[in-house]
């Protein structure tokens, strides 16, 4: 699939023509700005709730299988459908029953759980009584050993309620918090108070009088995040934030009142950004149908997210890349359900990792058989304190991995900070900062009033600036060899990635002080067994079947052959079986692996990868 000339065309879209504005400063600094308007956004995060419920009553907002009542012909429970007028009228109840127990802008309710509709009821509801909503992440409670992190926010926030899916994989966690005077709610009314009484409550007039405070400076959220160092901040989410952002991606698209809704099947968690803004509320302002995905792009739970996708006639996809590899294996080998998947099927999107140019090609070549057009990729770029998205690609392109262009509403400026071009932004849906944290709410923005995302970004071709930006790098990241050679770690992490072909979902570039590059790879296990061909190896054996290793050696060998200098050269590789440690400060928020903290933890595999006669489980390049 090289010739475009050979190629059918992509599905049409309704994306307006690029543009982009370009301002070079005397300092060296670029300021970008997208010209094209920016809609007008919602009043705060209800109305558009309010909108579809009076507009559209019947029509689904949410759906999600009701795993209780799985039966032989529903292995995994008939599908609950709610609609709009029912999800305005149960988060009117919600916002009562806080309001009557005193909570407002000084009583977060902090959420632990994993998306259901529970989880979305409540939590607007909180938002519509002014009471700001903390969703954690569910891992701080069950993945952790020591809970500090759940400690910190707990202590960092004060919640007066707690709200749990159900209570049983968060008892050992509840013990390490003190809880007196927190109400906790549990959905399935193991723990506390239920949440049936909640949805009860008969709305008055103080829901009224509620729903007319909400301004733009009303805090709706505090959404927490790690960044590189450190216990997590939580940042400070205002309705205005939301609402403009809400409408930021549709401002680059031409409006078609006769187009359908947009129906989207998603797993990613609502305590992260992507999931709750860009998924959830996003489609809510559209008036979608969001349809909650209990798989996982995970061995052992892709398959309810496949017997998911032969039911539901998507409009949109949106994934990691390591789900779009077990996506793209599974519509290659079932006709029927590549037919199903692109027949409504407008675009598709991915983030928190760059696409491989090969996986992308084969899905689509799965849909030009499917539906003999290609489907236009998208890919987005923000951050949580940005609400998130900033950037993105409003254009069929055939190349993976661009950042995009900026959206109306924002402004874009490209600072240097030493070799590197740092990301800053300027706009109504950045952060006012951390909660009770001053000091790194001043570190956060320059002298200018822009934040600082810390990522590097470059043109793809300077001569052109509407092909968009790509990845850089963190700025922090970077180092030198022994040699005194400087290594762009995050250029070469995020292309080394793309050229495994679907074997790593992340690496560590190693090399500091050293001779060479060397990598440790976090593997796609599922990948791994397809290429070794054995379904029931265990990890520790998987990671040094040849089968594996030799592709992985493939597709380092072709990375290396167009990138040959020492700087981006690798010489080494070697898989790990321990996964990256949110305990251990590895894995932040934001979805980044913290390279310096890894490496420092993994000291003993870094000793072997550049070991003078190196292990058979190290490829050597």
């Amino acid at each position: 699939m090289n010739a475009m000339a050979d190629l059918p065309p992509f599905r049409r879209t309704n994306y307006v023509e690029p543009r982009l504005d370009v301002e070079h400063r005397a300092d060296g600094s670029i300021v970008l700005r997208n010209p094209h308007p920016l809609r007008d956004a919602p009043v705060n995060t209800i109305a558009p709730l309010r909108r579809w419920a009076s507009e559209k009553p019947d029509a689904v907002w949410l759906g999600k299988r009701v795993p209780a009542l799985k039966s032989d012909t529903e292995p995994y429970g008939p599908w609950e459908r709610l609609t709009y007028a029912e999800a305005s009228a149960r988060v009117d109840a919600i916002a009562q029953s806080l309001l009557d127990r005193g909570m407002g802008p000084s009583t977060p309710l902090m959420i632990l759980s994993g998306n259901s509709i529970e989880h979305a009821l409540i939590m607007y509801g909180a938002m519509l009584a002014g009471v700001p909503v903390a969703p954690v992440s569910p891992a701080y409670a069950t993945m952790s050993t020591d809970f500090d992190k759940l400690k910190y926010v707990f202590g960092l926030i004060e919640p007066k309620m707690i709200f749990m899916q159900e209570a049983k994989p968060f008892l050992r966690a509840l013990d390490a918090l003190d809880l007196d005077g927190v109400e906790l709610v549990t959905a399935d009314g193991s723990l506390g108070t239920a949440y049936a009484g909640l949805v009860a409550t008969r709305p008055t007039g103080a829901v009224e009088a509620a729903f007319g405070r909400l301004d733009g400076a009303t805090v709706a959220k505090y959404l927490f995040t790690s960044g590189s160092t450190g216990m997590p901040k939580a940042v400070v989410m205002t309705q205005r934030m939301m609402c403009v952002n809400s409408v930021m991606p549709a401002s680059v698209t031409v409006e078609d009142p006769d187009a359908p809704p947009s129906t989207m099947l998603n797993w990613l968690p609502w305590n992260h950004v992507f999931g709750a803004n860009a998924i959830l509320n996003n489609l809510l302002v559209a008036g979608g149908t969001l349809y909650i995905d209990g798989g996982r792009p995970v061995p052992g739970q892709f398959g309810e997210t496949v017997q998911n996708l032969r039911e539901i006639a998507l409009t949109s996809y949106s994934n990691v890349p390591a789900g779009f590899v077990m996506l793209v294996d599974e519509l290659e080998k079932d006709e029927v359900l590549a037919r199903h998947f692109f027949e409504h099927l407008k675009s598709a999107s991915y983030g928190g990792a760059a696409l491989s140019q090969d996986l992308y090609e084969r899905f689509q070549s799965v849909a030009i058989r499917a539906c003999g057009e290609r489907i236009v990729f998208s890919s987005g770029y923000g951050a949580t304190e940005t609400a998130p998205t900033i950037m993105n690609v409003h254009w069929a392109t055939e190349r993976m991995g661009l950042l995009g262009l900026p959206l109306p509403g924002v402004e874009i400026k490209l600072t240097p900070s030493g070799r590197k071009l740092e990301v800053c932004v300027r706009g109504e849906c950045v952060t006012p900062g951390y909660h009770r944290n001053p000091d790194k709410t001043r570190e956060a923005y320059d002298e200018e009033g822009f934040y600082r995302l810390g990522d590097g970004a470059r043109f793809v071709n300077p001569d052109n600036p509407l092909e968009g930006l790509v990845f850089d790098g963190r700025v922090a990241e970077d180092f030198k060899l022994s040699s005194g050679t400087w290594v762009s770690a995050g250029r070469l992490r995020v292309e080394a990635i793309a050229a495994a072909d679907g074997i790593l979902q992340d690496a560590l570039v190693a090399g500091l002080d050293r001779d060479y590059i060397g990598l440790l790879g976090f593997p796609n296990f599922s990948h791994c067994r397809q290429i070794a061909g054995e379904k029931d190896l265990p990890n520790e054996d998987l990671i040094r079947h040849p089968a594996v290793l030799e592709h992985l050696a493939e597709g380092l060998r072709q990375y290396n052959a167009r990138n040959p200098a020492s700087s981006t050269r690798v010489a080494r590789a070697l898989l790990m079986v321990e996964p990256a440690s949110i305990d251990g400060g590895e894995l932040t928020d934001k979805g980044y692996i913290n390279q310096s903290t890894a490496l420092g933890r993994r000291a003993d595999l870094v000793e072997k990868l550049y070991a003078g006669t190196p292990g058979n489980d190290v490829v050597v390049l």
